[in-house]
């Protein structure tokens, strides 16, 4: 029988509040085990159960948490098990990298290609499957010279079908809220083609559902001969992302990714935006966006993303902000951990978003004169919530503010000089937490930390100290 590649797309889990400390299971002993196996070539007869005497599981579930840049420790610790009870693709993950494609015998051997709609979901309209389809395949035709005809009839290269359960291939699909679709790598026959799960909702541009657009840009990636990504920001990386179909731009990894196979699009538009990259915690020129404390964690925003950084683990976890809270902005300018409400406050532009664990909170966002700044603040640079007083400051341009948490109002007496405050600070805030009796200001790719009581200057540091970055 012949083996075809198979990638499969799967929703996305969120990730939890929790502390990543775990006591197994048995059951959680199995399952890890049967995820190892499946998806890390875990081999028989390494056993049932997760000792470390058995080097085999301890060398696949290091395996494991490198690809999906956890800590590697070996052991089945909360954050893994997070990870692994995510849908998720049905491929194996074991190419431990960025960008990665099957390889040139898996690959188009023309650069014009056809594709077919062979029937529709019910779910969407006949002309928003058509344009969703048209426009996925249009992000890799964009930066490649790929192009794609639409035929109406007969075999094409890449032949696109919804189905449910068992539908003419040998990998059925699973019912709701798991896989997603799935795609079959370039090569004669079944190679190319796309299936979707009908039995999930897919959706034209709301984040209610599955924006079919995003489902097939990832499917037809697979379609063309990329396999996963290790990169949280590539459209290639396994799980399920939402991205507004109006403003999405392939990132640079999956650009990198799919012109190593075919090369860079020869009538390609200069004005074209630039693809997005994923910030690297070790890039010692990075400014953060905002710094904030939550229930123990630290959070670190920059761009799309954020990192998670616990105080168990030496390996801060990244990953898309609209992960974690779907309705939230992106590229904020400042957020903190209002102990009073227990919600976290993010700053974007003249709005103020407050989340309760993954849910916006009603009647948000709100306007920054909701917490009585002028309407001439344009943008809050920084925030911090001040433990000790039950004060938040904000940070404007070279003054901040004082807001009394308890009685939502502004404090008499501001806004005053920063450096009033903060001896030795002569640029710009651009983020600010608390964290052990300590205040940190950011300024730039700096990180100055003192008293608030006393206004001692302990510590400048690198920004990247608490993303606890190997090479700062």
């Amino acid at each position: 029988m012949k083996t075809f590649n198979l990638c499969v797309l799967l929703s996305l889990a969120v990730t939890a509040y929790c502390v990543p400390v775990l006591q197994p299971t048995v059951q959680d002993e199995h399952f890890a085990e049967n995820y190892l196996k499946r998806f890390f070539n875990l081999t028989e007869q390494t056993g049932p159960r997760y000792r470390r005497d058995i080097s085999p599981v301890i060398r696949q579930l290091s395996e494991m948490q490198r690809f999906f840049g956890l800590e590697i420790t070996g052991m089945l610790d909360t954050n893994t098990m997070e990870v692994m009870k995510k849908p998720r693709c049905g491929v194996p993950d074991t190419n431990v990298a960025h960008f990665s494609t099957f390889g040139n015998n898996f690959k188009w051997q023309t650069n014009s290609l056809t594709y077919r709609i062979e029937n529709y979901t019910p779910d969407m309209s006949q002309a928003e499957v058509d344009d969703s389809i048209a426009k996925a395949l249009q992000v890799w035709a964009k930066v490649t010279p790929l192009r794609f005809t639409r035929i109406y009839s007969g075999t094409a290269d890449i032949m696109i079908s919804f189905g449910r359960q068992y539908h003419g291939d040998f990998y059925p699909f699973d019912g709701p809220g798991s896989i997603l679709a799935h795609a079959f790598a370039p090569s004669p026959g079944i190679g190319g083609d796309a299936h979707f799960d009908e039995d999930e909702t897919f959706t034209f541009r709301s984040d209610t559902g599955f924006v079919l657009f995003i489902v097939a840009a990832h499917e037809f990636g697979h379609s063309l001969g990329l396999t996963h990504s290790t990169d949280p920001g590539a459209l290639m990386y396994p799980t399920y992302t939402y991205s507004n179909p109006e403003t999405f731009v392939l990132p640079r990894d999956d650009v990198n990714g799919i012109q190593s196979l075919y090369g860079p699009n020869p009538d390609q538009d200069p004005l074209a935006p630039l693809p997005p990259t994923t910030p690297d915690s070790c890039d010692s020129t990075m400014v953060l966006d905002a710094v904030a404390s939550l229930r123990g964690e630290m959070l670190f925003f920059k761009d799309r993303f954020f990192w998670r950084s616990y105080p168990q683990s030496n390996t801060p976890q990244q990953s898309l902000i609209t992960n974690f809270w779907p309705s939230a902005p992106v590229n904020i300018d400042a957020a903190y951990e209002s102990r009073q409400s227990d919600n976290v406050i993010l700053f974007k532009g003249r709005q103020v978003w407050a989340f309760s664990g993954y849910d916006l909170v009603r009647g948000y966002p709100k306007t920054l004169s909701s917490f009585g700044l002028s309407q001439t603040v344009k943008k809050v640079d920084a925030a911090l919530y001040d433990v000790d007083s039950g004060k938040t400051l904000l940070f404007v341009g070279t003054e901040y503010y004082s807001y009394d948490e308890a009685r939502k109002t502004m404090d008499k007496g501001f806004p005053k000089r920063v450096d009033e405050t903060f001896s030795g600070l002569t640029g710009k805030v651009t983020a600010g937490f608390q964290h052990r009796g300590f205040t940190y200001i950011y300024s730039g790719p700096l990180m100055f930390e003192y008293s608030l009581r006393s206004g001692t200057l302990f510590r400048v540091l690198r920004n990247s100290y608490f993303l606890r970055c190997t090479n700062f």
